[in-house]
């Protein structure tokens, strides 16, 4: 919502916003109209002309916003457009899409539509999109997303699902509202925003004003919050979970192998490890009902290609290697992510019962013996 003063040397000459059906400027003992007018009878276009001004200042929807891109439509087989891509504070994606009309039309559909095929996007493919839009190489759209998320590196989180939408138009149709709010009961997260002009003599105003959720909301909100920190609740003992499970299995590991050798317990679902390489991690990974353990080739951004020649020589490898190991490996070249990988997947995860962890341990712990076994020499032997 924007409260325009357009004399700040009046006191007389001040606008104010009436509820949120008019716009008044004091004058004198009495409330004076400012006149209505439409982005239409202005001129005012919604890409060319307010989809460039939301772009330029995102805040007047919401301080927790970054723009990514805008036009957004990195996808096969389909020619739609996102108005504007953003991130918020949280790496949720948000989806922006604008109207100039009176009634939004149908924009919450194409809304959901959006956030549906955008949902699966990782750190990378943002990073990609952000470079595209602001001019910048793939490194400096990385730094620029990694600063506002307040992350140190990629690996300090993770691009939610979930998808937010911001929905921005000249007024909404009861039809527009009505599928909002149900849509909100169900558990999207979609917002609508009216964009008023106004205009007073050469000046025009733009009353913005977010109209669902509704102030009267609170008590909606209330449960939403209550319901965030049981999230969190579950989110901490699973941390809790994970750390004890790895401070058994490095407990476990010593004697049988040194990848562990001088590593802490954490609290994700991985613990790395060395293969005595630079470039090459011994990783143990620890799913819900899922475990494995992996050979991790990764040089860094500047020696990406390295990392691919180094897994194509292993892998040229790939029948003694296996026979090494005593069975057939998941082989993985992760196009796009400049890492490769070379793993082997055991039954059991973190939701295994407790008192099978040691089962699961001993069996994790063999795995990454045979693993490391078979790897350690062809890797020492890489000319890089």
């Amino acid at each position: 919502m924007f409260l325009v003063v357009p004399d700040a040397h009046s006191n007389n000459n001040r606008l104010l916003t009436g509820g949120h059906m008019a716009l008044f400027r004091i004058s004198g003992d009495s409330f004076e109209r400012v006149a209505e007018t439409t982005f239409a009878q202005e001129r005012l276009q919604e890409r060319q002309d307010l989809q460039r001004l939301l772009r330029a200042d995102i805040s007047v929807l919401g301080d927790d916003l970054m723009v990514v891109s805008e036009e957004f439509g990195d996808w096969e087989d389909s020619n739609r457009r996102i108005d504007l891509l953003c991130i918020d504070t949280q790496a949720r994606l948000v989806v922006v899409e604008l109207k100039r009309t009176g009634d939004g039309g149908h924009m919450e559909l194409q809304a959901i539509r959006y956030a549906a095929m955008v949902s699966g996007m990782t750190f990378d493919r943002l990073a990609f999109a952000h470079a595209r839009y602001a001019g910048l190489d793939h490194s400096g759209a990385e730094a620029a997303l990694l600063i506002f998320l307040g992350w140190e590196n990629e690996t300090d989180g993770a691009v939610s699902d979930e998808v937010r939408i911001i929905l921005v138009s000249g007024n909404f149709s009861r039809e527009v509202t009505t599928a909002v709010l149900w849509l909100n009961k169900q558990g999207l997260d979609i917002t609508c925003h009216r964009m008023r002009p106004h205009r007073v003599g050469a000046e025009l105003l733009v009353d913005i004003q977010q109209i669902i959720p509704l102030p009267e909301a609170a008590e909606y909100e209330t449960k939403l919050k209550a319901q965030r920190q049981e999230e969190k609740r579950v989110l901490s003992a699973r941390r809790e979970i994970l750390h004890r499970f790895w401070t058994q299995l490095i407990d476990r590991s010593r004697g049988t192998t040194s990848v562990l050798a001088n590593r802490n317990p954490v609290n994700r679902n991985w613990l790395n490890g060395s293969i005595g390489r630079s470039g090459f991690e011994m990783n143990f990974v620890l799913n819900q009902n899922e475990a494995s353990v992996e050979c991790y080739i990764s040089f860094g951004r500047a020696r990406a290609e390295q990392a691919l020649t180094a897994y194509r020589a292993l892998e040229a490898q790939k029948s003694e290697i296996e026979t090494a190991f005593g069975g057939a490996l998941i082989w993985q070249d992760l196009p796009g992510k400049l890492t490769c990988r070379i793993s082997s997947r055991i039954v059991g995860g973190w939701r295994s019962p407790e008192e099978e962890w040691a089962d699961l341990q001993d069996r994790f712990i063999a795995e990454m013996v045979r693993l490391e076994q078979a790897l350690r020499q062809p890797i020492g032997s890489l000319m890089l």
